[in-house]
């Protein structure tokens, strides 16, 4: 073959090439879906003999470190202000978030009469859609409102909040928790409980514990979960202080359907703005992709 016939025949091939291309679908890469949750034990609030003074100390470390945490969904505890009281429709925590942090919708939250304010979940409106929310308390009772614990003890309780993807035609599940600090027999029936409304409440969409279980992760509390096909995400250091000091391992936990994929492992937040913690917890994150 002589070099201008070679010539030719490469230029057939290069312009053929090229106009397939003009004429191919161009595929985009999949869409990043990837999302930041986080998990803030806020502490109480009493403000029964007047303003609570740490309260107005630590308040802007709140949205300060909030603000870094920069999470697509943020799961509260302890969010709720005591006035002596059975409950409070009074929020100051939420109301201080709320105007100081915006961008954020509220979901598993209402009427103080009707729904328990102290767990709610905030959420990015652009990335998702609050779908359906509700609650249980860990109790013989779990549908009625402030009953009391199966040892008659302080009622606590978890949220439930399902979120659709604005990213995918999916929807998740997410349980906020705050389990019993002091009976460890209250603590093994609600992650019971737990498992229970998980497995009844999610209809098959993936499942997001998380909050503050007053265990570490390797007690049996967890362990429960882990047998429903759970998987705990290994908390990296201590989550909280008593007294000022890390004195135990991590007791806010991330436990996560296997159908989602972590991007790296929980940071823990131990920022100080101006010499002030925003809470005896530390805020909790993690990134998922599903």
């Amino acid at each position: 073959m002589s070099i201008a016939e070679t010539c030719h025949k490469f230029l057939l091939v290069a312009c053929g090439s090229l106009m397939l291309g003009l004429f191919m679908p161009i595929t985009s890469p999949a869409a990043d879906c990837s999302f930041k949750v986080a998990s803030f034990n806020i502490h109480y609030i009493v403000t029964m003999n007047g303003p609570d003074r740490e309260w107005e100390e630590r308040k802007a470390a709140v949205t300060e470190v909030l603000r870094r945490v920069d999470a697509d969904i943020i799961a509260f505890q302890e969010m709720e202000t005591f006035k002596g009281e059975h409950y409070s429709r009074e929020n100051l925590q939420l109301d201080w978030i709320v105007k100081t942090l915006p961008g954020y919708e509220i979901a598993a939250f209402g009427d103080a009469e009707i729904f328990p304010v102290t767990q709610p979940v905030l959420f990015r409106p652009e990335k998702f859609a609050s779908q359906e929310q509700g609650f249980f308390f860990y109790s013989a009772r779990p549908d009625e409102i402030y009953s009391q614990q199966w040892d008659g003890g302080y009622p606590y309780f978890s949220t439930w909040v399902r979120l659709a993807s604005k990213c995918k035609q999916e929807s998740l599940f997410l349980i906020n928790v705050h389990n019993d600090y002091g009976s460890r027999d209250n603590r093994i029936r609600t992650s019971h409980l737990i498992a229970e409304r998980a497995k009844l409440l999610s209809r098959n969409d993936p499942v997001i514990v998380l909050g503050d279980f007053n265990v570490r992760s390797t007690a049996k509390e967890i362990k429960i979960l882990e047998e429903t096909g759970l998987v705990v995400v290994e908390p990296s250091r201590s989550t909280n202080r008593i007294w000022g000091l890390h004195l135990m391992p991590a007791i806010d936990h991330f436990i996560i359907d296997p159908r989602f994929e972590t991007a790296g492992p929980i940071r823990v937040w131990r920022d100080k703005v101006n010499g002030q913690y925003p809470s005896d917890h530390y805020p909790i994150s993690l990134e998922l992709a599903w």
